[in-house]
């Protein structure tokens, strides 16, 4: 490692599990979840403010909708969302038959097709979840199957390769990924977690296509260089569920940082005061720009 990184609490709000981050370039502002309390959150980093948005059921990641407002993944499915109106309106939910799993994590790939994966209620039940994408048409496609916790995506500069965390496998792994298809072949590992740094939750990926990934149990967002799975610097917080990350501000130079209280018992929230808040940190290099949703 060559750098370590300090984040700075930016928004004291104790979320129960604080997840999802998606900077909108064009209000500039940050989207983000709390999925047990069912929240969309908008915070503007300008005004230091917070909205929240009571959704009726777990949250699991929001998007931006070139249409206009948002696509949620939930419990029970994928929606769309109008802040303004406050009206959700479900989609799709592929996994009718499964009602032990909920949709967790997911981003919209470069065609503008919104990708979330799902998991199970029980920790202890590791193969039910799956990854979905559902494009403009609201065509949905099943990718992976047999998922323990599907977490982080994100691709690369150039369109050709997939990221991807399922929390249960110890691993981040590597696709080679068809844009015009959404095809993906040739998984890979690319990144072996030790065991110091937990779980690998949620990412982003900056401009020399180097991954950053918060660590749940592992007190830190880390770098990675997917090209030789080296661990390149951390950025350190005085929590210990470290769960998403997305690059934001002007020049995309501001990762904000999600954490969690959820899973801590009464000494751990004790010692950790700033478990569930909001962070940021100021990186040396810039982020990519996140894609919107096409329908």
């Amino acid at each position: 490692m060559t750098e370590k990184i300090l984040a700075r609490n930016i928004l004291k709000t104790e979320a129960t599990l604080g997840e999802g981050p998606w900077w909108d370039p064009a209000e500039k502002v940050l989207w983000w979840i709390d999925i047990e309390q069912g929240l969309v959150n908008r915070f503007d980093p300008n005004q230091g403010t917070n909205q929240k948005f009571k959704i009726g059921q777990r949250v699991g990641t929001v998007v931006r909708r070139e249409g206009g407002g948002l696509m949620l993944a939930l419990a029970n499915g994928l929606a769309t969302f109008d802040p303004n109106s406050e009206l959700l309106e479900f989609l799709c939910d592929p996994e009718a038959n499964l009602p032990d799993n909920r949709f967790n994590d997911g981003k919209c790939d470069p065609e503008g097709r919104f990708w979330a994966g799902t998991m199970n209620l029980d920790p202890a039940n590791h193969t039910t979840g799956a990854l979905y994408s559902l494009d403009g048409r609201q065509q949905v496609r099943k990718h992976l199957a047999e998922v323990g916790v599907s977490n982080g995506i994100v691709w690369s500069g150039d369109a050709r390769t997939m990221y991807y965390v399922d929390s249960q496998t110890g691993t981040i792994d590597a696709f080679d990924y068809q844009r015009q298809s959404g095809d993906l072949s040739h998984r890979r590992a690319i990144f072996e977690v030790p065991a110091d740094l937990g779980c690998a939750d949620g990412m982003a990926i900056d401009a020399e296509d180097k991954l950053w990934v918060a660590f749940w149990g592992g007190w830190c967002v880390a770098r990675i260089d997917p090209a030789g799975g080296q661990l390149l610097g951390r950025i350190e917080l005085p929590v210990a569920h470290v769960t998403a990350c997305a690059f934001g501000g002007e020049d995309l130079r501001d990762l904000y940082i999600t954490t969690a209280r959820h899973g801590l018992d009464r000494a751990a929230q004790a010692e950790q005061p700033q478990a569930g808040d909001l962070f940021v940190a100021r990186t040396d290099v810039s982020g990519l720009a996140p894609f919107n949703f096409r329908g």
